[in-house]
């Protein structure tokens, strides 16, 4: 049965959710599900605005089929070719063999990567600022590049003033009924999950997500209708501010993540009494991570959050502990920046693991080391509490 929502007096909401996949990218966690959101403009020209996963294609197809409700589809509109949200693309064209492609010159070129079937005479390229009239409604195409794939493009509706914004202001999560953010708490229901979505899918690409806020700073948007989550209409200009700090690297909490993996617990005690003497010195907010029993997704989401970070791991066959290298490393791969940091080795018989830490994250740009001294062997010992204390004064210091 089709499950075809209304969201203007022409825009039709066609699609659908996933709540059964367990990794989105085979890589994150999703306990609350995704959506995969696919658009259909009813003007005197029909436009599909992007398809759905392969998951969801009875349900799409249905959607499609009752939302036309007996038309032709003349555009389908490509804002990113990822088969999340192209994956129908070649069965779309199967049923409607005279619809356009309208995309970018790049895209062309992927869908011939992703697809066999004849291309170049369905599509229509379109570069900035590039226009479509359907009737009523006039469509400008506003190229995203490495938003953040290279071909990737967003659509402004003159009429309504609307974004279709691609995976920009997107979130993790299925839809639960309410399309829209209108009535919800979007600091406390919505933004750590948006955070953890924007970081770890687009937030390598901070620079061009700059670059995409300057050009739509020449628009008046009213609506924001992303490829994943809720669509935005209340909290645009708030959303749009935490953009702009997370792709400037930017930390919106003045207080202390810290990340540690433990094997037998010296470690974790150590941080657990560092974590209390900060918070005895004032610091709210700290947030703790078992990096072995947390999926670093989260962890690199409050990275971004966090303006201080404190790493403690112990030296495993001579390195760093599996899961904290594998945080580290995502964490440089995703190019966070900007950031204070604190490094705490623990080792038995030869600590090695502290010099490889600051190894792999001083290649991140603006980073400060405020202590990488700290070496416990097995446990903290009385006669290093001092040293530890000195470690906290510093970090609180560095905040106040």
């Amino acid at each position: 049965m089709y499950n075809v929502r209304k969201l203007t007096e022409d825009l039709l909401y066609i699609g659908c959710s996933d709540r059964r996949l367990a990794l989105f990218e085979s890589a994150y966690p999703i306990p609350n599900g995704i959506s995969y959101n696919s658009y259909l403009l009813k003007d005197e020209k029909t436009v599909l605005f992007d398809t759905v996963d392969k998951s969801c294609s009875a349900q799409f197809f249905e959607n499609l089929v009752a939302g036309l409700d007996g038309r032709q589809l003349d555009y389908l509109v490509i804002h990113h070719m990822e088969p999340d949200h192209c994956a129908l693309l070649e069965d779309v064209i199967s049923i409607y063999p005279d619809l356009k492609i309208v995309c970018t010159a790049k895209t062309v070129a992927l869908i011939k990567q992703f697809f066999d079937f004849e291309v170049d005479s369905r599509v229509m390229v379109v570069k900035e600022g590039d226009s479509l009239r359907t009737g009523k409604h006039e469509l400008t195409f506003i190229p995203a590049p490495m938003v953040h794939w290279p071909e990737v493009m967003t659509t402004y509706d003159k009429t309504d003033k609307a974004l279709f914004s691609a995976d920009a202001f997107g979130s993790f999560g299925a839809i639960n009924g309410n399309l829209t953010d209108e009535g919800i708490n979007f600091e406390r229901d919505y933004l750590d999950e948006a955070r953890r979505y924007y970081t770890n899918i687009v937030g390598k690409y901070g620079m061009q997500v700059q670059m995409l806020l300057k050009k739509l700073c020449n628009f008046e948007i009213d609506t924001i209708y992303p490829l994943h989550g809720l669509v935005i209409k209340e909290n645009i200009k708030a959303y749009k501010e935490k953009y702009d700090k997370w792709s400037r690297y930017e930390a919106e909490e003045k207080s202390v993540l810290i990340a540690y993996s433990s094997v037998y617990g010296g470690t974790e005690n150590t941080v657990n009494i560092l974590a209390g003497m900060l918070a005895d010195k004032g610091i709210k907010g700290i947030k703790m991570y078992d990096v072995s029993q947390t999926h670093y997704s989260y962890v690199l989401s409050d990275a971004f959050k966090y303006s201080h970070i404190v790493f403690a791991t112990t030296t495993y066959n001579n390195g760093i502990f599996e899961t904290m290298e594998n945080l580290l490393h995502n964490i440089s791969a995703h190019n966070l920046q900007n950031r204070k940091i604190v490094l705490i080795q623990n080792g038995s018989w030869a600590p090695a693991c502290g010099g490889q830490m600051k190894t792999i994250l001083e290649k991140i740009p603006n980073i400060e080391f405020l202590d990488e001294s700290l070496c416990i062997k097995s446990t903290l010992k009385e006669n290093q509490l001092d040293e530890l204390e000195c470690l906290a004064d510093k970090i609180v210091d560095s905040i106040k």
